[in-house]
């Protein structure tokens, strides 16, 4: 006899709001989000007290300087989940878009609407921001989300998800339309992997080994990545001061996280005006420096000299690989070599050069 998968009550109930959510109006939605970000603000405290909770179990369990960033939630912090919360509600509704249409030569109209996928499983390893942000895309989208953080996070996420059910209580949209398993035991997310009774997909965020057994258990299926080796290429008909910026802000806001810049290519014609600029910057922001023999004279005795496996490591660290090459093809050979496709970006005024990516 099969026995049953203990998250079945979960599953059945998020299935059910999912299909209840069909028939809501998009403003229905656009109502229940603003509620939620509202909630949140209102709750900002208690987050926070959580989150310390959190942390100080982080800490004492030698977690490292990035996992810690990813980890933490702050006033400022809060608020920007609230706020893009409230961006989420102002998009245009998906639902019911028209695609695109045609008419068959023998007169049938054929139609390709987007509609919702149902029921979403989502597992998260420390950012407690994904709860409110999982939770606010497939709320829009017409899809219920089943939420699965790390069990380093579980405090912050509890209150998040008790936050954001609380606020669906006062609308249109049922409660169970954001579910969190929080036991913190392992075995949810093999039994989340395996609840295809319920689920239309899973959608893994973290590091590799999270996504590759997420992957092996899945019934279901599964929107992955892998990496996030992200680079900035400076192009020759770039302005140098935004592009430094660019970098700056690539590099150096949130070193922890996966769209964070691990890689800066600089074309070779403007490496001479370029190079001086970005090895000061990131001096002053306290980024290591990882160079190629080509970049190595902008950046002086403190530079380390780069070796093949720096083109193809996620630092998430004040860390950064730098490499001159010979124009934007081969800033693009690069990037397709070495990188995971994830947040890569040109810095160029030249239309042609800005279109590669």
């Amino acid at each position: 006899m099969k026995m049953e998968n203990p998250l079945e009550p979960a599953g059945r109930a998020a299935l059910a709001a999912s299909r209840e959510m069909l028939a809501l109006e998009p403003e229905e939605k656009a109502q229940a989000l603003r509620l939620m970000a509202a909630g949140v603000r209102n709750a900002a405290e208690k987050i926070i007290r959580e989150n310390v909770l959190d942390m100080e179990e982080a800490r004492k369990s030698g977690r490292n300087s990035a996992f810690l960033d990813r980890l933490l939630l702050t006033p400022d912090r809060v608020e920007h989940m609230a706020c893009g919360i409230e961006q989420v509600a102002a998009l245009p509704d998906p639902v019911g878009e028209c695609i695109r249409e045609w008419t068959r030569p023998n007169g049938l109209r054929i139609r390709q609407v987007r509609v919702p996928l149902g029921v979403i499983g989502f597992i998260y390893e420390s950012r407690g921001t994904v709860t409110c942000d999982a939770a606010a895309l497939c709320l829009k989208s017409g899809n219920a989300v089943i939420l699965r953080g790390g069990s380093e996070s579980l405090r912050t996420n509890r209150v998040l998800a008790e936050t954001l059910r609380s606020a669906l209580e006062k609308s249109a949209v049922p409660a169970d339309a954001v579910r969190l398993l929080d036991s913190g035991s392992r075995d949810e997310v093999r039994q989340l992997c395996e609840l295809d009774s319920c689920l239309n997909v899973i959608i893994p965020r973290g590091g590799k080994g999270l996504i590759r057994a997420v992957t092996e258990f899945s019934k279901v299926p599964v929107l992955k990545h892998l990496d996030g080796i992200c680079h900035v290429y400076v192009d020759a008909a770039a302005d140098l001061e935004m592009a430094v910026n660019v970098l700056d802000d690539a590099k150096t806001q949130r070193p922890g996280v996966c769209n964070a810049a691990e890689t800066l290519l600089v074309d070779a014609a403007a490496a001479e005006r370029f190079l001086p600029m970005a090895a000061e910057r990131m001096r002053m922001r306290g980024v290591e420096c990882r160079v190629c023999e080509r970049s190595r004279p902008f950046f002086g005795q403190e530079a380390v000299p780069a070796e093949e496996r720096d083109w193809s490591t996620e630092y998430e660290d004040l860390i950064l690989s730098v490499k001159v090459v010979d124009g934007v093809r081969d800033a693009v050979e690069h990037i397709n070599r070495y990188g995971s496709h994830h947040s890569d970006s040109i810095i160029t005024e030249d239309k042609r050069a800005r279109d590669y990516l």
